[in-house]
């Protein structure tokens, strides 16, 4: 069993990998498109999360990651009682391209675009706001943009709007 990581999953997978590879996913955008309720904003405050969009002619680069063999069952439990704490996302089996050549099909969670908590096209000055003041269960909304621009980084991932909205985001801090 694959899972693709393009957000928190990929600094902080919550279970055993057995095999972890850069991967890429054709026809998602990875973007700040969902307002978070729960782990990094209130409902009085949503956050804003990274989500997959659906976008045609694009792709999304994060890391495919292998469960050990055995523990699929809790793995997947695991990750549906983190990632579908609120229906925004939908359970999807995607083929994604592994880094070092290879096709393997991979666990994804994807933003349902009919959900209240879907946010697509709030420009970038409007989700640095969101994310500058936010906080939840996990923590505040900057620490994950800030971490996962720098896990992006660690791989070799250039993501410019996320790099804008660190840069943003920490000039509200200054």
């Amino acid at each position: 069993m694959w899972v693709f990581g393009y957000g928190s999953l990929m600094w902080n997978p919550g279970f055993e990998l057995a095999e972890r590879r850069l991967a890429r996913l054709m026809g998602y955008a990875r973007t700040f498109c969902m307002r978070s309720i729960h782990h990094r904003g209130t409902p009085e405050q949503p956050g804003l999360v990274l989500a997959l969009d659906r976008v045609e002619n694009t792709w999304c680069d994060g890391i495919a990651m292998k469960v050990k063999p055995g523990q699929e069952d809790e793995v997947l439990a695991y990750l549906r009682e983190r990632e579908l704490v609120s229906s925004a996302y939908l359970e999807r089996r995607v083929p994604i391209i592994l880094g070092g050549g290879g096709e393997v099909e991979a666990l994804a969670y994807v933003v349902d675009p009919d959900h209240v908590q879907y946010c697509g096209g709030l420009d970038l000055e409007e989700q640095a706001r969101i994310i500058a003041h936010a906080s939840g269960g996990m923590g505040p909304n900057d620490e994950y943009l800030l971490n996962t621009v720098a896990h992006l980084d660690e791989i070799g991932v250039h993501d410019p709007d996320l790099r804008w909205l660190a840069h943003r985001v920490r000039m509200y801090f200054d």
